[in-house]
């Protein structure tokens, strides 16, 4: 693998681009930010990528490139002509289907199927499949992609899963027509990493890349973000400690269990199976501002259990590790000190957390062998210690929180 490469993530409120070398160490990055009114716009996220493109050409020289490839959030989807040009604003990827195309899905899909769901992409591709014009329904990363390289159609498996693609066939299945879905609208499905052709030349001129780039399929943001750690083996976990508590582990095997928000994405000949507790930074915030967590943080003492019994929620209903939609916050008694109360709710969290990586091994994934952390929890060392106590594994550094790192590894994957 020789040459430098470059990662575009399409995050929920931006694009931020890195530029890595050959043995994925950053060399460059940039960010653009795009209006939450803007969100659905194609348009605003070609803009963005311009952006960040001339934004690294100001910093390096990009004559060295020899691949791009992109990462978007998982489920944003939009209706193109056969030039793929958007026919209308995306259907992001938190947006609620009609019930009755989630109810079509329900019924047609296998239990295991990532597609379910009251956002289902494949629900909603149900919908965008009928806009007048419409000849192909493709991920956001697919149409940045298809915009980088003149060519539309191509999609990855980590995109494609949620809104129907079966991983293990590695197929569009027979179901999603018998849903009502027009299959042949939907993009040819490569795994991430695959060569998917030459950069435009047009863009290589405007942006100093040469005309002998390769565009790469990507992942999702989630799976981008992973890889940016630097986690390879597998039982190496990541736990995202932002408003929500999320981790996925490196498998050998596929692990499947709806009824906790559990599915799993392929990458290559290996699984990233994971889940998302509601527990996490929204907890705490209920209670505690930034600057309370820093200064309460200082005073508790990670070596030592304070003997409270706590499941911290910011409302009602938990997914995973434990499925209860009307499952309560338990957060009492609350002692009168606030340091002993933040300590009981962090040692909360961490227990939550151990639940979920126990879960996921009693359905068949690998043991956690070493944890990685990233999200705004990940800089408090107290909750650090905590965790690394409770948790009883190693603690590694993340190699970068920039899920742009982790998708500039993949098209250095594709030159190999």
């Amino acid at each position: 693998m020789s040459g430098i490469a470059i990662g575009i993530d399409l995050g929920t409120s931006g694009v931020r681009a890195a530029l890595v070398d050959a043995a994925r160490e950053p060399l460059a990055f940039a960010a653009a930010p795009i209006a939450a009114e803007r969100r659905r716009t194609p348009e605003s996220w070609w803009h963005a990528v311009g952006v960040v493109l001339e934004a690294l050409r100001a910093q390096a020289d990009l004559a060295g490139v020899a691949a791009l490839a992109v990462d978007g959030t998982s489920g944003t989807l939009l209706a193109t002509d056969a030039a793929g040009r958007p026919l209308g604003p995306a259907s992001l990827y938190n947006d609620i289907a009609d019930p009755a195309l989630v109810g079509r899905i329900a019924a047609a899909a296998p239990a295991d199927s990532a597609a379910r769901g009251a956002t289902s992409p494949a629900a909603r591709l149900l919908a965008l499949q009928h806009r007048p014009g419409t000849k192909l329904v493709l991920h956001e990363a697919d149409w940045v992609l298809g915009q980088l390289g003149g060519r539309f159609g191509v999609s990855d498996e980590n995109n494609a899963l949620k809104t129907g693609y079966d991983p293990i066939s590695r197929s569009w299945p027979d179901w999603l027509g018998n849903a009502g879905a027009d299959v042949a609208l939907l993009p040819r499905v490569h795994p991430a990493g695959t060569p998917a052709g030459p950069i435009r030349r047009d863009l290589a001129a405007r942006f100093g890349l040469p005309t002998s780039a390769l565009i790469a399929t990507g992942t999702t943001d989630g799976c981008a973000a992973f890889l940016a750690t630097g986690a390879a083996v597998a039982g190496d976990g990541v736990t995202s400690l932002g408003s929500t508590l999320t981790i996925k582990l490196l498998s050998d095997v596929a692990v499947s269990a709806p009824q906790f928000g559990i599915y799993s994405h392929r990458m290559g000949a290996r699984w990233l199976p994971g889940g998302a507790s509601n527990s996490g930074g929204g907890a705490l915030a209920r209670h505690f501002d930034a600057g309370d967590l820093a200064r309460l943080s200082q005073r508790i003492d990670p070596a030592y259990d304070c003997g409270l019994d706590y499941y911290p929620l910011p409302a009602p209903g938990e997914r995973f590790p434990i499925a209860d939609a009307g499952l309560a916050p338990r957060e009492t008694p609350r002692p009168a000190d606030d340091a002993v109360f933040l300590h009981g709710l962090l040692e909360g969290i961490a227990r939550i957390e151990a639940l979920a990586w126990r879960r996921l091994s009693e359905l068949g994934a690998p043991p956690l062998r070493s944890l990685r952390s990233v999200g705004g929890g990940a800089g408090n060392p107290a909750w650090t210690a905590l965790r690394a106590r409770i948790l009883g594994v190693a603690m590694v550094p993340a190699r970068s929180e920039e899920a742009a790192v982790g998708t500039a590894g993949l098209a250095l994957q594709a030159l190999a």
